[in-house]
């Protein structure tokens, strides 16, 4: 009989294999899309990223016959079940080939690991935050996939529903065909809300105007997220060290704001870029030696924008300013050549946005599982 083994990463050569595995797995898969390498090795950085230096981790590898085959991530977050009063271990990076016995022995392993450490459940995929990847693609496979989402293969879902994994939350990933114009509906409630409220929106046209807005914009994250799932916020040198990651890489054209008239208060901003999926698949993750030349020439072509965060303040919300930046949104992306726009990932809770999104003519393309299973 075939024999696994599971293997904990402890050192470099391992963390190497962990990383560049999926490269290997979905080598036939023409629509998988690689991590940017370079971010991952951040991720996996405990000097970089200081979630390690708060939760408890762990990294896996199983092999089938002596080859490796699959990867596992446990996390437990110990700030995050403090404040929730849960016992909560999760699992990230779970990856494998199409094989039953690898990706049970993989799940069995973190879930012993959380056991140990006196966790009662388990979910995932999730990382440290919110901001991570999360849950596992199970609608959507032929829509072209997008930086910040997961990635999986359709088998995926199917190894932890038989392992007794259940459903606990779904998130929505909505796209607007911006080829037929603005929804009338939709601009009518445009031109209602601009009649009465007060507020108009900003639009930038420099880099150097957008570092004054980067900043408050995600203290406004900080503030506003904490009603979604596993949201953890954001500490100073994370926000400096993500405004540095992306500034360079943001177009002004394709970042509008909202501030209070009177005191100058930052209400809601929206962030979108070109899509540059193809750009990542081009260069297979490797920004150096010519990797950059290719996504930036994916976003001089790209036919699609992104929405990749957004925040009201919760004082705000309701009122109108989700669709006042929206609208401006998609009017920019027209402009710039733009036929398609695909919104960031919305919780199936979340029911006034959904709202938004059904009524004004877009159109559900991709769904994404988190998973949870109790360890009882």
């Amino acid at each position: 009989m075939a024999s696994i083994r599971i293997h904990r990463v402890s050192n470099r050569q391992d963390l190497r294999t962990f990383i560049y595995l999926p490269e290997k797995i979905h080598q036939a898969h023409p629509q998988w899309l690689p991590p940017l390498y370079a971010d991952e090795a951040d991720f996996f950085d405990p000097h970089k990223n200081k979630a390690f230096a708060y939760c408890e981790t762990a990294l896996w590898l199983a092999s089938r016959d002596g080859q490796v085959g699959g990867r596992i991530m446990g996390i437990i977050h110990h700030p995050y079940n403090a404040r929730q009063g849960e016992k909560t271990v999760r699992f990230s990076h779970f990856d494998c080939y199409d094989d039953a016995g690898l990706a049970e022995a993989l799940l069995q392993t973190v879930e012993d690991w959380g056991r140990s450490h006196g966790m009662d459940t388990i979910v995932g995929p999730f990382g440290f935050s919110d901001k991570d990847p999360e849950g596992l693609q199970i609608e959507g496979f032929d829509h072209l996939p997008v930086m910040v989402t997961a990635n999986n293969l359709p088998y995926l879902p199917t190894f932890l529903e038989a392992r007794g994994y259940e459903k606990m939350l779904d998130c929505l990933d909505y796209a607007f065909d911006l080829s037929v114009g603005l929804p009338p509906r939709l601009a009518q409630l445009y031109d209602r809300l601009q009649a009465r409220l007060p507020y108009r929106v900003t639009h930038f046209h420099s880099k150097r105007a957008l570092q004054q807005v980067i900043l408050p914009a995600l203290r406004l994250v900080n503030d506003n997220y904490d009603h979604l799932y596993g949201f953890s916020p954001m500490t100073p040198a994370e926000m400096e060290a993500l405004a540095a990651r992306y500034l360079p890489i943001l177009d002004p054209r394709y970042i509008k704001a909202i501030f209070h008239p009177t005191s100058g208060q930052l209400l809601a901003f929206m962030v979108g870029l070109p899509n540059f999926s193809r750009g990542i698949q081009r260069a297979r993750g490797r920004l150096l030696p010519f990797g950059w030349l290719h996504i930036l020439w994916a976003m001089k072509k790209a036919s699609q924008l992104d929405l990749m965060l957004g925040a009201v303040d919760k004082a705000w919300r309701h009122r109108g300013l989700e669709v006042l930046l929206g609208v401006e949104m998609m009017r920019a992306a027209a402009a710039g050549g733009l036929r398609r726009m695909e919104t960031h990932l919305v919780l199936e809770t979340n029911q006034p946005m959904r709202a938004v999104y059904e009524k004004n003519g877009a159109a559900l393309i991709k769904r994404f599982r988190i998973y949870r299973r109790s360890l009882g």
